[in-house]
């Protein structure tokens, strides 16, 4: 049985969260390259031990779901049903990005992630490090279901997995900062996502399908 959580740990979440959103706002303001954490954590009304606590770098506070993201990209991959590509299992949670930065309050929004690594050149070589962790662990998982793929390969394809992810996420920041977030904005991106995912679908099945006179 699923464990329910606790006064504590409901209140830890509520200040990391409370952080966050400060942070966001501020960054949405004055840029990610523009404020501190002392900054973050006077706007927050804590101290700065306090924001350290909860986020232990500075890119953390727009980078803090990274590791829950990629292990969500590996479960993806690991455990797609047969005859599943991994663009079509990853496919659902990049969509689910553009759902999320539609629906999302626009002052936060312009702190976040998408918006933020457009503009700040240290936050962009953060995410560009992020994105190769995600293309080693998703080509990880592909070869532990699928050993007869070179893995090289399962390299090249992770990588145009996460570029795929990456310039969906690009496009996303461009319309945030735009002030462009429109239900037609989501749909073209949702749609600019869908071909490239179904051209890595098809890259995928080529390259896994079973050659002429190649035992079955």
């Amino acid at each position: 049985m699923r464990r329910e959580p606790g006064l504590r740990e409901l209140k830890k979440a509520q200040m990391r969260e409370h952080i966050a959103d400060v942070a966001a706002r501020l960054f949405a303001e004055r840029g990610y390259d523009g404020v501190s954490m002392i900054e973050v954590a006077r706007a927050a009304a804590v101290s700065e031990q306090t924001v350290y606590n909860y986020f232990p770098a500075k890119q953390d506070l727009v980078l803090d779901r990274a590791d829950e993201i990629t292990e969500q990209y590996r479960q993806a991959v690991s455990g797609r049903p047969a005859g599943t590509s991994p663009a079509a299992a990853l496919r659902p949670l990049t969509v689910a990005i553009i759902d999320h930065f539609r629906d999302e309050e626009p002052a936060l929004a312009r702190g976040e992630f998408a918006a933020q690594c457009l503009v700040s050149p240290a936050l962009r070589r953060f995410a560009l490090e992020l994105r190769e962790r995600q293309a080693r662990t998703i080509a990880t998982a592909m070869l532990g279901t699928d050993p007869g793929i070179p893995e090289v390969v399962a390299r090249a394809h992770a990588a145009a997995l996460v570029a795929v992810v990456q310039g969906v996420t690009d496009e996303i920041g461009a319309h945030v900062l735009a002030e462009d977030i429109t239900d037609e904005a989501a749909d073209r991106m949702r749609q600019n996502a869908t071909l490239a995912f179904d051209h890595l679908d098809r890259v995928f099945h080529s390259a896994t399908a079973v050659s002429p006179g190649e035992p079955q």
